[in-house]
């Protein structure tokens, strides 16, 4: 048993991704669907992109403390994946008190200032230009899974908010002592190691401590390779309960 964890989805995803992690869980656990709620694994999930709506990084966070407050929860962990990087800096923020870890899942830290779109690998935005069609969903997110795992994913990927990828982003105000941890994925192919290592470098820029941990896994960790991930989770969990 530790502190609790709230679980943050990418790009795409929603609080689905996280099925296979949370039963795995010793610590409580939940995982949270950012708005728009119709695009995070549901029927109307590709829609097109100007009918997502207009949601910015600031309705993500509320989100996220809105579910820790209904889970009755004061203090939690945040985990954050690939896209969820920015809503875990944003929540930080605005209550850092009640953020007792934040784990960085192979999760985007762009530039003070900059946008995702300006760590986004090369070819990246081609690739993806004519949506998240199934062959580059098993390309960048299912590299290392068996067909189950990756008819899991493509049967529930979909649209995402624009507004948020195209924003510029700040970490000012989060505190240098606020504990980190990024976790390394060494087969990622959505967000290769370079990639990876420059979001560790901006954290280490910006806080005191941060811890990495690598996992051999592609991106989608939470559905390939959840025995991994877990065990990372609750050990963070259990050293936060009393920190």
């Amino acid at each position: 048993m530790g502190c609790p964890i709230v679980l943050v989805h990418g790009g795409g995803h929603g609080a689905w991704c996280w099925e296979r992690v949370l039963p795995l869980l010793g610590s409580p656990a939940l995982a949270v669907d950012l708005p728009p709620r119709s695009v995070r694994g549901g029927p109307g999930r590709n829609v097109g992109l100007d009918e997502v709506g207009h949601f910015t990084v600031e309705d993500w966070a509320a989100a996220v403390i809105e579910a820790a407050d209904a889970a009755g929860w004061e203090r939690f962990v945040l985990v954050g994946h690939s896209l969820g990087g920015l809503t875990l800096a944003e929540t930080a923020r605005r209550v850092p008190a009640r953020v007792a870890h934040l784990v960085y899942v192979s999760a985007a830290v762009p530039p003070e200032g900059g946008t995702v779109l300006d760590i986004l690998p090369a070819g990246f935005i081609e690739r993806t230009a004519t949506g998240l069609v199934d062959d580059v969903v098993r390309d960048i997110f299912c590299n290392d899974m068996d067909e189950a795992q990756t008819r899991f994913v493509i049967d529930h990927v979909g649209t995402e908010v624009i507004d948020v990828i195209t924003a510029p982003v700040t970490r000012a105000g989060l505190p240098r002592t606020l504990p980190t941890t990024f976790v390394r994925l060494l087969r990622d192919q959505a967000l290769p190691l370079e990639t990876q290592d420059a979001c560790i470098a901006r954290l280490r820029a910006e806080a005191d401590h941060v811890e990495v941990v690598e996992i051999d896994s592609g991106h989608n960790v939470m559905v390939s390779r959840p025995d991994l991930l877990a065990p990372v989770l609750d050990r963070i969990a259990r050293i936060s309960l009393f920190a």
